[in-house]
């Protein structure tokens, strides 16, 4: 998740939390407000009613402005004891004028009159009704509050980019920055004190890591070179002496066998050498390649290679394939799945490619059975020891799909061993 999006949620959450906290405060003081001046008016109704009754006065007739209504009812001895001498409440009453029930604020009192007799006075005032209140203030809240919302939501998403400007060029540049190659200053110009050591830092840890590659590409390539050298003067010492010497058939086989551990030892050296070089993205140049092409291409080898063991391939185009990468690694990509569909297979077995507009499939038949699949691209990883197989070419087509982001995926189904590559658009081009 985006850090701005993390902002902006959290925002919302305090945000929510205050508005409706906010919401019910002034929800309940309104009503509290509203409450208290109509219980002011009530009981200045009530006393003038009380000492009307009291003095013998006349009471006052039902008041048609204001709609204030009382009437009052006798009750026994045994009442004053079991209700409260003062009591308000929210009740519905009946308005004849209007021949309809409206919300009012009603009072209920206990007095005596001159002749000792208890009389219970409901003095009632038509008032808001709270159900409406409550709708207008939801209303009100939540308009208020998806104002409030987009208005901070808003100005914190200008301030933020406005601020955070130096972060993403710096991440930009980053991005598309790639070791060994030539790369583009970095230019980040800001007033800000954090970002400035940021970039310092930045362009101190690229220096060092370019001085480190470059050191360690030394050092691989020598150590390739010195390592091969070598091998080279051994194979040849044992060719010369095979061919001088007089051996015996045992010693000739023997001279053979060791041949044939040089020549294993400088495939297994040529190997992580080219492993190195793409893990360290020493191919950066790309262009426009068939896949179909370069299977046709290697199949004849691998066909005359393992004509003795009589496998037939069947490869099936339902659309054209065509994707940007350096031919090597292309080539060095199809080369290691076909030989491994052709090193891991049976006798009169089969091979069938499929290529559509964005997957390269390969089925092999195959005795053995399922592999790890989350040690098979692992390097020197070998489910099933095969003669000719150095564990490298698997971990080779995992690095060249890594660098151009095709996934890969293993599955074992029916006695068949699959390997689908699925290519990205970026990378493919659609004719």
């Amino acid at each position: 998740m985006k850090l701005i999006y993390r902002i902006l949620i959290r925002l919302s959450i305090v945000l929510s939390i205050l508005l409706t906290g906010w919401a019910v405060y002034f929800y309940v003081n309104i009503i509290n407000e509203v409450n208290d001046e109509t219980d002011d008016s009530l009981e200045d109704f009530s006393e003038m009613i009380i000492k009307r009754v009291l003095t013998g006065e006349e009471l006052p007739v039902y008041d048609n402005s204001t709609n204030n209504s009382f009437y009052i009812q006798e009750v026994d001895e045994a009442y004053p004891h079991s209700h409260p001498n003062i009591e308000y409440l929210d009740e519905m009453i009946f308005i004849p004028e209007k021949n309809e029930t409206e919300p009012a604020r009603t009072l209920k009192t206990i007095f005596r009159d001159r002749n000792g007799h208890y009389l219970l006075l409901t003095v009632s005032v038509p008032t808001i009704d709270k159900n409406d209140l409550k709708e207008a203030v939801l209303f009100w809240i939540i308009l208020l509050y998806i104002i409030l919302l987009v208005t901070i939501l808003a100005v914190n998403v200008w301030i933020y980019y406005r601020s955070m400007r130096p972060l993403y060029t710096l991440l930009h540049w980053f991005d598309s920055y790639t070791i060994g190659t030539k790369n583009k200053p970095l230019k980040n110009d800001t007033n800000v004190q954090e970002f400035r050591r940021l970039n310092e830092a930045v362009t101190r840890h690229t220096k060092r890591t370019e001085a480190a590659f470059e050191l360690q590409k030394q050092f691989i390539g020598n150590a390739s070179h010195e390592l091969q050298t070598p091998l080279a003067i051994c194979q040849n010492r044992l060719e010369i002496l095979a061919d001088s010497s007089p051996l015996t058939e045992e010693q000739l086989g023997e001279i053979i066998k060791t041949q044939q551990t040089i020549r294993q030892a400088s495939r297994l050296n040529k190997s992580l050498l080219f492993l190195s070089k793409i893990d360290n993205r020493q191919f950066p140049e790309s262009t426009l390649l068939s896949i179909r092409q370069q299977i046709k291409a290697l199949l004849e080898d691998f066909e005359e290679i393992y004509a003795h063991r009589n496998i037939s391939v069947i490869l099936s185009e339902h659309a054209s394939l065509h994707v940007f990468m350096h031919e090597v690694l292309a080539s060095a990509l199809v080369s290691n799945l076909l030989k491994n569909a052709f090193v891991h297979n049976t006798e009169n077995g089969k091979i069938m490619i499929d290529i559509t507009e964005s997957q390269l499939s390969i089925r092999n038949t195959s005795d053995d059975h399922p592999l790890d699949g989350t040690q098979i691209f692992e390097r020197f990883y070998q489910g099933h020891k095969k003669k000719g197989s150095s564990g490298l070419g698997l971990s080779i087509v995992d690095a060249i799909c890594k660098m151009y982001q095709i996934a890969i995926r293993y599955d074992f189904r029916d006695g068949l061993h699959t390997f689908i590559l699925t290519f990205p658009k970026k990378n493919r081009s659609f004719r």
